[in-house]
């Protein structure tokens, strides 16, 4: 019977792509097993850094057949879902914090035809979800705080997501738990033993010197 481990999705991010050679680099994680591509959108307010806009998703659409995971950090989404839409994005997840009808931003995401994500901050508390989980096809756990790649992982994030898979689990609701933030070979086993779905990781794959064999890690496959 094959583990859980293995069936974990790994999302390599792209902030930790060598942009001189995207094609390259998207190619190798492809090729390496990655199962969907996470790309992080941040605006300078609501997130102090500023990263790349909808250009960037669509140059990705382009290069890959995988399903493309984006990220609003951004102070307001809802000018931008159909702009990201029309980019080639598959899951387009926003911030609790930041939307002022979540549930119309979600069903928004949903008519659009992506599935809908919500993402929490690491002091968010999961109570934020409550009215909006029956809704979303995937929740964004930050295990850092969002704005930068290379950050440490934050150890609360444990607890935070067993508690989060209780909470769907007794409602019998099915999103993804998804995790982002200093993800490592040390850390991955126990968010998957506490319930993660998706990894999304950008320094440990595209840092790496096998994009594949780290991918592989992540997942706790073992070289053979």
């Amino acid at each position: 019977m094959e583990s859980k481990k293995h069936s974990v999705l790994i999302a390599p991010s792209i902030l930790a792509a060598d942009f001189a050679n995207l094609a390259k680099e998207v190619a190798l994680a492809e090729k390496g097993g990655a199962d969907l591509l996470h790309l992080d959108i941040m605006d300078g307010h609501f997130v102090p850094n500023i990263s790349f806009g909808p250009g960037v998703v669509k140059t990705v659409h382009a290069l890959t057949p995988l399903p493309l995971d984006t990220h609003l950090m951004i102070a307001n989404p809802d000018p931008y879902l159909e702009v990201f839409q029309q980019a080639g994005t598959t899951r387009l997840t926003v911030h609790v914090e930041v939307c002022k009808d979540l549930k119309r931003t979600v069903s928004t995401i949903r008519q659009l035809g992506m599935k809908p994500g919500v993402c929490l901050n690491p002091a968010t508390p999961l109570s934020a979800l409550e009215e909006i989980l029956p809704e979303a096809d995937l929740v964004l756990i930050m295990s850092v705080n969002p704005g930068f790649g290379g950050q440490k992982f934050l150890p609360q994030t444990f607890q935070k997501i067993r508690d989060l898979k209780h909470i769907i689990s007794s409602q019998g609701l099915h999103p993804l738990i998804e995790v982002d933030g200093g993800i490592d070979v040390e850390n991955a086993p126990l968010l998957i033993d506490a319930g993660a779905d998706v990894l999304v990781s950008g320094t440990a794959i595209f840092k790496s010197k096998n994009i594949g064999r780290a991918i592989r890690n992540l997942r706790g496959i073992p070289e053979r």
